[in-house]
């Protein structure tokens, strides 16, 4: 036996070698990159249900995916790697046999490729969805139905986006992928993109999770732009209860509606209201205990490294990802401007009993935008309680999402 031939072997076959190779040096950045997440996710607590799992899932794919040029990109992939672009790329040739041979991912991918199918079906989002709808309360929007505009307000982010993405030169698949940030809804962002545009999973699914975990940085200048002292300290008027039969037949009422509508919202909206009549009917305690916590922290585990995965070093570091950063916030922004400023129309024309700040809850960020709202608002009026009120353009922003969504991919899809 020669030992410093097996020596030379160990270290040859080392993913340490591979950072001196050409190209190394990318996996090297995506590494450090997932160390910053993995900070801002357990330090900072940016998201961290998720942002730790996507961090720790570019970490994965980043140290087992090298670029080889002796064998051709990603040459080590087929026996090391956990995550196979190679094969994804097949799977979306329709040119290639394998062309959405899901099989043939199970035989030779890795474990985040295996992983990976329940973010290309929809599985993953569509079972968050689930999740939210067992844990959202609908009361408020019920007990104050202008709620809604406010919810689809909020979208206006989105298409802007869209359009300015489109100006860029990206694809029309792109930039509805890309737009969808500014509905400020994560599973819906993964939906979509994994539907139309796959490749820029990754960046699409880090801006979104990230300008999230941002809100409260990022809209309360917004608001006290665009808003008075006198406006912000308005108090609202106590709600009116809603009944438990209205909270049954709203979920279904909705479902019919949207998906008839948009057949292509089925999916995300069908598992939100089923989850919420779940949560509403009275005789299904134990199947909403289950979506709201078992379910949705397994989903949300498979879901996060899934996303991670995509963040590949050679797919990741391009001038597209730095464009999605910066849309991405312009979208986010354009949607918390948007609600906003439908709000102040509501505030004009109710004679001052409307408060716009609610307006900027109007994004799906569930309940974070709403705790904004009221943070803002006790600022200007010590004794004011937006909470509630906040609460319904807040939920009503989780459905205004899915149905721009919904709208993207008839379009697209």
């Amino acid at each position: 036996m020669d030992i410093l031939e097996t020596l030379k072997t160990l270290v040859g076959d080392s993913g340490f070698t591979s950072f001196f190779a050409d190209g190394g040096w990318k996996n090297l950045i995506m590494i450090v990159i997932s160390c910053v997440l993995l900070y801002l996710g357990i330090v900072k607590k940016f998201e961290p249900l998720l942002l730790v799992g996507i961090a720790f899932g570019c970490l994965l794919v980043n140290v087992s995916n090298f670029f080889d040029p002796s064998i051709g990109e990603y040459g080590l992939s087929s026996e090391n790697a956990l995550y196979h672009p190679e094969l994804w790329s097949a799977f979306l040739d329709e040119s290639s046999e394998f062309y959405h041979s899901y099989g043939h991912i199970m035989k030779e991918g890795g474990l985040l490729d295996i992983l990976y199918i329940g973010v290309k079906t929809g599985l993953y989002p569509s079972l968050i969805f689930l999740g939210v709808g067992a844990m959202t309360d609908f009361g408020p929007l019920l007990s104050n139905p202008k709620s809604l505009l406010l919810g689809a307000a909020a979208q206006m982010g989105v298409f802007l986006a869209f359009f300015g993405a489109v100006c860029l030169g990206f694809e029309g698949n792109e930039a509805a992928s890309i737009g969808i940030i500014g509905g400020a809804d994560g599973p819906t962002a993964i939906f979509l993109t994994g539907k139309l545009a796959p490749d820029l999973l990754g960046p699409i699914a880090i801006a979104a999770y990230s300008y999230m975990a941002l809100i409260p940085a990022i809209q309360p200048p917004l608001m006290r732009l665009l808003t008075t002292e006198k406006e912000r300290s308005v108090k609202m008027e106590q709600t009116r209860e809603v009944s438990k039969t209205e909270k049954i037949i709203f979920p279904i009422i909705v479902a019919l509606f949207v998906i008839l509508l948009l057949p292509s919202t089925a999916p995300l909206v069908g598992c939100l209201m089923l989850g919420n009549l779940w949560k509403v009917c009275g005789v299904t305690e134990r199947l909403s205990d289950t979506v709201q916590n078992g379910l949705m922290n397994i989903v949300t585990v498979f879901l996060g490294i899934s996303v991670g995965a995509t963040t590949v070093a050679a797919n990741f570091l391009n001038i597209k990802t730095l464009e999605i950063i910066i849309l991405g916030v312009i979208a986010f922004g354009f949607s918390t401007v948007g609600g906003l400023l439908v709000g102040k129309l509501m505030y004009k024309l109710s004679g001052g009993k409307i408060n716009p700040l609610i307006g900027s809850a109007g994004v799906s960020a569930v309940p974070m935008a709403a705790r904004v709202a009221q943070k803002e608002g006790q600022k200007a009026n010590p004794t004011n309680f937006l909470l509630m009120h906040a609460m319904g353009p807040n939920v009503a922003g989780v459905i205004g999402s899915a149905i721009a969504a919904g709208f993207l991919l008839a379009v697209f899809g």
